[in-house]
């Protein structure tokens, strides 16, 4: 039992602390923000005047006249995306239509960090955050529900709960304070895990065109792979498709554990912006608790648009097909929030990333498909002419690579892939003789064996969507297979 006089000195300390903490932070100024006033509409931009906000701030767009009470007009939200001078460029997240010359543009006052007692000397309990960004629901109350790039719940499933909010954009990880990617990941789809194994930790592009399997393919890993939390951005994608690959693709074994963010391909370039963000920050919230996660990302290429969007109506210039060059600053900034967390020791999990990236026309010199292989772990190609002759999933072995599968796989396992991928090469080097009947076996030994093996390959690399193939057996079947 403490005495009084240990409770009043306790009592003492913590209101020393207090005062001390406010007599430092009375030398801290905190910058007025004023409200400013729109002046102009340009495309998707807004131009105000008097908002001294800096990029990357929120701030209400009220329409003059919007009223009070429950007949007022809700205000727009907008994001400082640039400034010219006095004048700053706002990107909204809603509808424009009302708005008028002189609607008043309000900054959204930041944060004011929580007081915290017994902090120390250097504490300082008033001071603002200078993060004026959003802050959106993060919390175990995300999982099996569906929301939007504003973290409001798209599933009529009632409001979340067990959530706190914060901010979208966290410190990155020193990359020498990473775990590094040895532990092999069970994705449960056969060609990727004895020709393609992935790790954990590593961040993967899956390329393709439109209409080759890529949303059953990620439906499949969602389901069968070997992960704690998986969250899932539809990012850009047409409206139907989201509720379809919820109830068809994901199922609900695959809801249960996943929380889904979608931003569809008619809400604002800044919108789908942030969806990508908001998921990737949902990740990486689960990952710094000590959870696997996996991302799965649908698309890459309509973020990259996205920002182009922005970029191209705020006046940057194009550069390479129409993309601005932030375009391919900002790609390298997303996918490197994904990976392995901090090392032993640490408590932290990891995020297991997979990003579909559209090859338009299925050119594979598409300038975010290249920026894209650069800045990825690997790639997994699906191939239209697969897809077209029912070879699914229509993964191209020849063309896709995992770079880390020599850290993560046994020895025999690579010998038995490399043998594999020799085999297939041949028979793809004589896919004319043989289509034309002019191949003659007896002239080339190794075409002979890949041409007598080209049945068990083909129904070894093709798998229906409701089959699970566990690692271990995709081992032993390619060694079974190549013995």
């Amino acid at each position: 039992m403490k005495t009084l006089a240990d409770r009043l000195a306790q009592r003492e300390q913590r209101w020393s602390h207090w005062l001390h903490g406010l007599e430092q932070n009375s030398g801290f100024s905190q910058p007025l923000l004023g409200d400013g006033v729109l002046l102009r509409v340009t495309g998707l931009v807004l131009e105000a005047a008097g908002v001294r906000a800096p990029v990357g701030a929120v701030c209400e767009v009220h329409a003059a006249g919007s009223g009070s009470g429950h007949n007022a007009t809700p205000p727009v939200m907008a994001e400082v995306v640039g400034f010219n001078g006095d004048r700053a460029f706002l990107m909204p997240t809603g509808e424009v239509h009302g708005l008028a010359s002189g609607a008043r543009v309000v900054p959204r006052a930041a944060p004011v960090v929580p007081l915290r007692f017994g902090a120390g000397p250097q504490a300082h309990p008033w001071r603002r955050s200078e993060d004026r960004g959003l802050h959106l629901p993060m919390g175990d109350g995300l999982l099996g529900r569906v929301v939007d790039s504003q973290g409001r719940a798209l599933d009529r499933l009632g409001e979340l709960a067990n959530t706190l909010a914060e901010p979208m954009v966290r410190r990155p990880i020193n990359a020498m304070d990473r775990d590094p990617v040895r532990t092999p990941l069970d994705t449960g789809v056969r060609a990727i895990n004895a020709l393609l194994t992935v790790g954990r930790g590593q961040r993967l592009g899956l390329f393709a065109g439109t209409g080759v399997g890529k949303s059953v393919l990620l439906g499949m890993m969602a389901r069968y792979t070997a992960a704690d939390v998986i969250v899932v951005g539809l990012i850009g994608e047409r409206g139907r498709e989201v509720k379809e690959f919820i109830e068809d693709i994901l199922e609900a074994e695959g809801l249960a554990r996943s929380v889904v963010v979608a931003a569809p391909a008619d809400a604002p370039p800044l919108v789908r912006l942030q969806g990508a963000h908001y998921a990737t920050a949902i990740a990486e919230h689960f990952r710094d608790r000590g959870k696997h996660v996996l991302l799965l990302m649908d698309s890459l290429t309509r973020y990259a648009m996205a920002q182009r969007e922005i970029a191209l109506a705020i006046g940057e210039p194009p550069a390479t097909r129409g993309y601005p060059p932030s375009c391919f600053a900002k790609l390298p900034q997303l996918v490197e929030r994904s990976g392995n967390g901090l090392g032993a020791g640490s408590g932290q999990g990891s995020i297991t990333a997979f990003y579909t990236v559209l090859t338009e026309g299925d050119d594979p010199q598409d300038p975010i498909a290249d920026a894209a292989r650069g800045i990825l772990d690997g790639h997994i190609v699906l191939s239209r002419e697969l897809a077209e002759s029912g070879h699914f999933p229509a993964i191209d072995v020849e063309r896709s690579i995992s770079r880390v599968m020599t850290a993560v796989a046994p020895r025999p396992q690579q010998q038995a892939a490399r043998r594999l991928r020799q085999l297939l090469a041949k028979l793809s080097k004589a896919r004319d003789l043989l289509q034309i009947g002019a191949y003659q076996p007896g002239h080339d030994h190794e075409l002979d064996v890949a041409v007598r093996l080209a049945p068990q390959i083909n129904a070894f690399l093709q798998q229906d969507m409701h089959e699970r193939a566990p690692l271990a057996d995709c081992r032993a079947q390619l060694q079974s297979l190549v013995a």
